[in-house]
């Protein structure tokens, strides 16, 4: 896993009874509307209160997405893990107990993860830089598991195991990743559960395509976030 330097914002102020505001910054493309306004409301605790319980605090919280939720980026648990370093808690024990990827996001940086995400063995950060197409498409994690089981545990044949799932729990993210492949002249690969497609190749090169992407997502009318990033060390 790999922390890279597209972000969410928060906004933490103590000692307060718990509130949580999530507000849409998503730079989308495509000439989707509703940026910058009031998340919608979701099933569930947003995990920044999960968190913030788990750590025994309460707080007022602005939360501004810039990951889309269902991107496969990680976004819920890295947030829920800056209110964690924000408490003071970095065991990560009580980060897995509040999400696979919250232990990892802990600390940050590079690392190979196991167990149920609370095996973290870092490792030396690589300079690197990648470029994340996400589709305005919203996949269910629970979805891909359960597809993945349904298909008897396949070994995805571009990294990510979970990719064929993620395929059949969202049929569209095939259509996006032959755009990226005709614009790129590269297949992409999957991030985590779905949402999710990226390229790692020279920047100069990856910029222009980045370009090409932008002026295809418009034309053919749909909307994606298309980020150029950069992985950064552990925090």
């Amino acid at each position: 896993m790999v922390t890279v330097d597209l972000c969410d914002g928060l906004e933490i102020i103590g000692g307060v009874p718990t509130s949580v505001e999530v507000v849409d910054d998503v730079d989308w493309v495509g000439g989707v509307v509703g940026a910058g306004q009031p998340g919608a409301g979701q099933a569930g605790p947003n995990l920044v209160e999960v968190a913030l319980a788990a750590a025994g605090r309460t707080a007022r919280v602005r939360l501004t997405k810039r990951i889309p939720a269902g991107a496969g980026l990680g976004g819920g648990s890295s947030d829920a893990a800056a209110v964690l370093r924000w408490a003071g808690c970095r065991d990560l024990g009580v980060a897995a107990r509040i999400g696979a990827d919250v232990p990892f996001c802990v600390s940050g940086g590079r690392a190979n993860v196991g167990g149920i995400g609370e095996v973290v063995e870092p490792l030396n950060h690589e300079e690197a830089e990648y470029l994340l197409v996400v589709p305005k498409l919203h996949v269910s994690t629970p979805a891909v598991y359960s597809a993945w089981d349904t298909l008897g545990g396949p070994r995805g044949e571009h990294g990510n195991d979970l990719e064929p799932a993620a395929l059949v729990a969202e049929p569209r993210l095939a259509w996006w990743r032959d755009l990226i492949a005709d614009v790129a002249g590269e297949r992409p690969s999957l991030a985590g559960s779905g949402g999710t497609w990226w390229l790692e190749s020279e920047h100069n090169r990856l910029s222009e395509v980045e370009r090409h992407l932008v002026a295809a997502i418009v034309a053919e009318g749909e909307s994606a976030l298309v980020k150029l990033v950069r992985a950064v060390p552990a925090y």
